[in-house]
C-alpha cells in the first residue's frame, strides 16, 4: 500500500495531487457531520511548543469543569481519556481528524484543540476545520526540503490565519464566538501573522510589550515562576521557553473567558508533557532524561534550560530523521551536541528509505567539527538500542560518584515507532527502552 502511495505521488502531477487533498479535506467533513461547527475549535502552529501548548490549554479547560477534545504530536486526549500518538504523523489525515472531533462532540465536548501542522496545511488537512482561534508560538527553518524554502514554509503557517476568518463565526450555547489570533509577539515574524484579519489579535511576550508580557520571572531546577499583569504563576515547566508556553495558553484561556483562579491551578498541576524534557528514574546514580528536540533550534532552548542544573557532565545520545527531510540540519545536530556534551553517541532515528548510516555519519561529522573525536568522546552505533546501552554504560563507568550526570536521549521523545525503508515501523518507546535497560539484572 505505502509503495503504491509513493508511485503516485512520485508519478501523478502535482495539481492532480493538490486537487485530491483538496476534496478530501471537505469530504471528510462532510461525512463526519461538520463537527468543528459545534465545537469552539483552536488551532495551534509555529515550529515549537505546539504540542505542549494544546495539553496547556486543554487542561486549562479541563480544570474549568470543560470537556475537551485534543490532538497534538505527543498525545490524544477525548473527554477525559487520554493516550499517546500512535500515528507518527503531528495531525491526522482528513478522515481521522474529522472522525476524532465527531467522537469529542458526542461525547460533550465543548472544545476543540488542534496542532495545525505545515505540512498539513500543505495537504489541506485544516480546510475542512471551521477554527474560531490561531495561535501562532514560534518560527524557525524546518521542513525546508518539504516546502521547497523557508518563505513557504512560513506561508504554510500563515494559511491557517487566512482561513480563520474564511469561515462564519459560530454562536455556541447562545453565544457569538469571536475569530482569534494569539500571537508570540517576540518572534521576529509577529507581525506577518498579526497582518491576517482578525476579530481580536493578543499577544505575549517575554521581551517586548504585549498584551500578556511575562515581568519577574524566576527559574530554577525545579519551578518556573513569572507574573503577567499584577498576576503571578507558577508552574512545573523549566525553561524560558515554557514561560512561553504557558503565556500562550494563558492568553487562549483569558480569551475564552477562563477564570483566573482556575488557570493558576491548572498551570500549577501540570506535571509536563510525555517525552519532553522527561527525566527517567529507575534508581540509577545519575540523570536521565528523554526529550524530542528534533531540530536545532529545540536543542538549543533544551540546552539552555539543562543550564539551571549544572550539570558535570552530559552524555548526548542523538540522530537525525532521513526521508529527505532537512538534510541541513544533521552536521548541525552534531555541532550543537559536540558543543554543549561531554560524550556524543549517534545513532539510528527514522532514516525511512535513506541509508541509515549515511544519516548518522552526517550528524557526526558536524561533532568532529567541534573537536569531538571518533571512539573517544564520540560514537557512531547504528542500533538505537546499543546507543542507548553505551551511555548507560559510561554513565555507570564514572571514576566521581559524586560527579552530577546526565544521560540525554533526544529525537524522538515519547513517539511509538522507528519509521525505516518500504513504510515499515518497529515499534519503540525511548523511555521504555531505557526503563529496560536500567533495571535488566
Amino acid at each position: 500500500m505505502n509503495s503504491f502511495k509513493s508511485l503516485i505521488k512520485k508519478f501523478a502531477p502535482s495539481f492532480l495531487i493538490e486537487w485530491y487533498h483538496f476534496i478530501l479535506s471537505y469530504l471528510g467533513a462532510f461525512w463526519y457531520g461538520n463537527p468543528s461547527e459545534k465545537m469552539v475549535v483552536i488551532g495551534v502552529t509555529g515550529t515549537n511548543g505546539k504540542s505542549t501548548v494544546v495539553s496547556l490549554i486543554g487542561n486549562i479547560l479541563k480544570a474549568a469543569g470543560q470537556k475537551v477534545v485534543w490532538m497534538s504530536t505527543a498525545n490524544f486526549h477525548l473527554a477525559g481519556k487520554e493516550w499517546l500518538n500512535d500515528q507518527k504523523m503531528t495531525m491526522l489525515g482528513r478522515f481521522k481528524t474529522q472522525k476524532l472531533l465527531q467522537d469529542g462532540v458526542r461525547s460533550g465536548c465543548k472544545y476543540a484543540v488542534i496542532e495545525t501542522s505545515s505540512e498539513g496545511i500543505k495537504q489541506y488537512r485544516h480546510l475542512g476545520i471551521n477554527y474560531d482561534a490561531a495561535v501562532f508560538t514560534n518560527l524557525t527553518p524546518e521542513h525546508l526540503e518539504a516546502h521547497g524554502s523557508f518563505e513557504n514554509y512560513k506561508k504554510a503557517k500563515g494559511k491557517l490565519f487566512q482561513h480563520l476568518t474564511k469561515r462564519p463565526r459560530k454562536k455556541i450555547d447562545n453565544q457569538v464566538i469571536k475569530k482569534t489570533s494569539v500571537v508570540n509577539a517576540d518572534d521576529q515574524y509577529a507581525d506577518y501573522f498579526l497582518n491576517f484579519p482578525a476579530d481580536q489579535k493578543i499577544t505575549y511576550s517575554v521581551d517586548r510589550p504585549s498584551d500578556f508580557q511575562a515581568v519577574d520571572i524566576e527559574l530554577s531546577p525545579e519551578k518556573s515562576n513569572f507574573k503577567t499583569g499584577n498576576q503571578p504563576y507558577q508552574t512545573n515547566l523549566l525553561g524560558k521557553v515554557n514561560i512561553y508556553n504557558c503565556l500562550a495558553a494563558i492568553s487562549v484561556a483569558r480569551t475564552l473567558d477562563m477564570p483566573n483562579e482556575i488557570i493558576l491551578k491548572a498551570l500549577a498541576q501540570f506535571l509536563g508533557m510525555p517525552g519532553r524534557f522527561e527525566f527517567i528514574d529507575e534508581g540509577q546514580d545519575f540523570q536521565l532524561m528523554v526529550d524530542y528536540a528534533p531540530e536545532p533550534e529545540s536543542m538549543r532552548k533544551l540546552y539552555e534550560t539543562l543550564q539551571l542544573f549544572k550539570f558535570n557532565k552530559i552524555i548526548h545520545v542523538l540522530g537525525s530523521t532521513g526521508g529527505g527531510r532537512d538534510k541541513a540540519r544533521r552536521p548541525i545536530l552534531g555541532q550543537l551536541a559536540a558543543e554543549n556534551a561531554d560524550v556524543v553517541i549517534i545513532t539510528n532515528e527514522d532514516p525511512y528509505d535513506e541509508n541509515p548510516q549515511t544519516i548518522i555519519d552526517e550528524v557526526a561529522q558536524g561533532a568532529e567539527d567541534k573537536g569531538k573525536v571518533l571512539n573517544q568522546n564520540l560514537f557512531k552505533i547504528l542500533d538505537r538500542r546499543e546507543a542507548i546501552k553505551k551511555a548507560l554504560s559510561l554513565a555507570k563507568e564514572s571514576e566521581d560518584a559524586h560527579l552530577r550526570f546526565l544521560v540525554l536521549i533526544t529525537g524522538k521523545g515519547c513517539e511509538q515507532f522507528i519509521c525505516v525503508a518500504n513504510g515499515k515501523k518497529i515499534p519503540w518507546d525511548d523511555r521504555k527502552v531505557v526503563r529496560e535497560l536500567i533495571t535488566k539484572k
